[in-house]
């Protein structure tokens, strides 16, 4: 079936559709009914915040539902969001707020944390969200089950030793060393809480997502693999994070994410009504779509910039000069000018500047194509006739993999292909799919020179312990061991027992790997771009950039 006829079948005429239509027709009566009366116009607009289904319109929605993955896709943790709850809830600005555990506690080296759990909370198949609950969560998201395909969270601290329910509502949670990004890592959008009775079954039946129980305010209504996940409102749900200002049950009766590869037919969609959200719009639709009224949002994330991690084992990669020269080759102001809108904003780290810890080094960003000349010549690359360098007869090459997780990622490479041309470089691209690139395309493979990141996390600490191998980190830049600069720095920034003594750590570790060349910014990242129907209000972007529907509310458009 097309994606049209696919999305009309789902719209057109649906039952969803017929439920609006009932719900839109009591309110009417309500209205009109309290307007004679007089006293009870609240009732009336509270009313009008019950009810009403809303289509998403989406490019993905993964490779697994097995909950506890290493890294979510961007696609699956719109799901997430609404079927699970965390512990804490992080705003846009990184603050972190009381949610399921309603405060907490650490010791001076912060290596031991006590949080309290909210009270009556439960998941969708009955179960409590208690204590022992959270530590089956804990032990899962640092372990995982290797054997069995469940993996271990990504960036839950390497550092943690055990958790503990001193009581129903009490977990203390010990770590081996000082752990101070714990906190803030409990709002990442992979720590989700998930039915120690889902976490028991075995991965080929945590892949069923009508089998997996969370806490959320929405359950999975019906799923079709590569079509669609209908996710409907959990009406005994009251424990909301009080940050978004609404704890009850959610508004909209249901949400359904549903596939549609196209990106024109996705926002073509919203315009006609068919859907009301449509994920993933090229940016240069943005600004024509906002004149016609549709709501945009292009929210930023915590977390990495857009930009590439470099293999230093892979020549000629290896050599500081010629990461140098990639440095300085790159024009990001015309990157921004000409492939995004004035809401993509400059890079001035390798991390996003609305995360605390972050510092302004664009000094060493700035675009000098006649610096990055001078270190090629330097490193004995000789530009040929044909503009291309060469050393020992081999041409400097530079293969970029554009990645699939970001809608703009191919024509900023051919950007960037034109503009390090001109130094001497000869670039290859190569685009996959989302599951073809996650197979194909790692860090450090030996195939792959620059390996470009999309990449949320919740606190800078978790930063310095992904960038080398040390306790089973990622190794970025393919370094192992052989930098000790990095690794003291690194050291460091995991024992500080104060985000003041941490503060100027980070620093110097964002400098250091921007000087060695290591990681090559591009621009601040909007990975999520949501174009909206105006009869659709109220949703709130969290710390991630996820949309959460749950304070959302619809009316019909014109009222």
């Amino acid at each position: 079936m097309t994606d049209r006829a696919s999305l009309l079948s789902l719209t057109r005429f649906s039952p969803a559709r017929r439920r609006l239509l009932r719900a839109t027709s009591a309110v009417t009566a309500l209205a009109l009914l309290t307007t004679l009366a007089g006293p009870a116009v609240t009732l009336a607009d509270e009313a009008k915040k019950e009810g009403g289904d809303i289509t998403f319109l989406i490019d993905s929605l993964g490779d697994t539902w097995i909950p506890n993955n290493s890294a979510i896709s961007s696609f699956q943790g719109h799901i997430w969001g609404h079927v699970a709850d965390k512990l804490l809830y992080v705003d846009a600005n990184g603050k972190v707020n009381p949610w399921i555990a309603e405060r907490w506690e650490q010791n001076a080296d912060a290596t031991q944390f006590t949080l309290h759990l909210k009270p009556g909370v439960t998941f969708s198949d009955g179960t409590a969200l208690d204590a022992a609950a959270v530590v089956a969560n804990l032990d899962i998201w640092y372990a995982g089950r290797k054997a069995e395909g469940i993996n271990p969270i990504g960036l839950f601290p390497k550092t943690y030793d055990h958790a503990e329910a001193v009581d129903a509502a009490t977990v203390t949670v010990s770590f081996k060393k000082p752990t101070l990004g714990f906190i803030p890592t409990l709002g990442y959008h992979g720590s989700i809480l998930i039915s120690p009775k889902t976490l028991a079954l075995p991965a080929s039946e945590q892949a069923d997502l009508s089998k997996t129980s969370g806490s959320g305010p929405y359950v999975v209504e019906s799923w079709k693999e590569g079509d669609h996940v209908t996710l409907a409102k959990r009406k005994d749900y009251n424990w909301g994070p009080a940050a978004v200002g609404h704890t009850g049950p959610a508004f909209l009766d249901t949400i359904t994410y549903k596939l549609v590869s196209e990106p024109s037919l996705r926002v073509a969609s919203v315009q006609s009504g068919q859907a009301d959200v449509a994920y993933n719009a090229s940016p240069q639709e943005l600004s024509s779509l906002k004149d016609e009224g549709f709501t945009v949002a292009t929210p930023r994330y915590l977390g990495f910039v857009n930009g590439l991690a470099i293999n230093t084992k892979l020549a000629p990669y290896d050599d500081v000069k010629v990461r140098q020269a990639l440095q300085a080759g790159i024009n990001r102001q015309e990157i921004i000018d000409t492939v995004y809108t004035p809401d993509w904003k400059l890079a001035t780290s390798f991390i996003q500047s609305n995360v605390p810890g972050a510092t302004d080094h664009s000094d060493l960003l700035a675009y000098d194509p006649a610096k990055a000349e001078k270190l090629l010549d330097a490193a004995g690359w000789v530009k040929g006739a044909d503009g291309v360098r060469t050393k020992d007869g081999k041409p400097l090459l530079l293969t970029l993999h554009s990645n699939p997780y970001l809608a703009a990622s191919k024509s900023i490479d051919e950007l960037i292909a034109q503009q390090l041309g001109k130094i001497g470089w000869k670039v290859a691209i190569r685009a996959y799919d989302v599951v073809t690139f996650g197979e194909k395309v790692k860090f450090g493979g030996a195939a792959v020179p620059a390996y470009e990141v999309t990449r949320s996390f919740i606190d800078a600490g978790t930063v310095a312990g992904i960038l080398t191998n040390a306790n089973n980190g990622e190794n970025w830049f393919a370094l192992d061991d052989r930098d000790p600069v990095i690794n003291d720095l690194r050291d460091g920034i995991a024992g500080a027992g104060t985000i003041e003594a941490r503060a100027p750590l980070l620093d110097k570790l964002q400098a250091y790997v921007l000087e060695q060349g290591y990681f090559i910014p591009r621009t601040q990242i909007v990975q999520r771009l949501y174009v909206q129907s105006p009869a659709l209000k109220g949703e709130v972007y969290n710390g991630v950039a996820y949309a959460s529907y749950y304070t959302a509310t619809k009316s019909e458009v014109g009222q």
